[in-house]
């Protein structure tokens, strides 16, 4: 059973930071994709940022230049640095992975609260 764990979150004051950390446990291939959502209020979960076991990333348009994802494979762990925290950064967020393996699998964390106060 793949279980994700996620460590980090917090209340940060607009204009600061905070560093996400996913650690990933379980029978997982070397190829997968690893991300971060987020979920606010009342909206649908978005993607924040994704990286691939080959360390190519994708970022939504409203984090780009502020958030940095980045992964380590011999440990199986995924963070997601945040600067420049903005209170419409407030959610709740997800790690998750994805892999093949015959069929798509798809795990995903517990969440982690981040609170931005103005």
């Amino acid at each position: 059973q793949v279980q994700l764990v996620e460590s980090g979150g917090g209340l940060v004051q607009a204009g600061g930071s905070l560093r996400l950390s996913c650690t990933i446990s379980g029978s997982v291939p070397s190829r997968n994709t690893m991300g971060w959502y987020r979920q606010a209020p009342g909206n649908q979960r978005e993607l924040v940022a994704s990286i691939t076991s080959d360390s190519i990333t994708t970022y939504a348009d409203p984090v780009k230049g502020r958030f940095t994802i980045s992964r380590d494979n011999a440990k199986n762990t995924v963070s997601l640095q945040m600067n420049s925290l903005k209170p419409e950064d407030t959610a709740v967020y997800y790690c998750n992975i994805k892999f093949w393996r015959f069929k798509t699998y798809e795990y995903w964390g517990q969440g982690t609260q981040v609170t931005v106060s103005s």
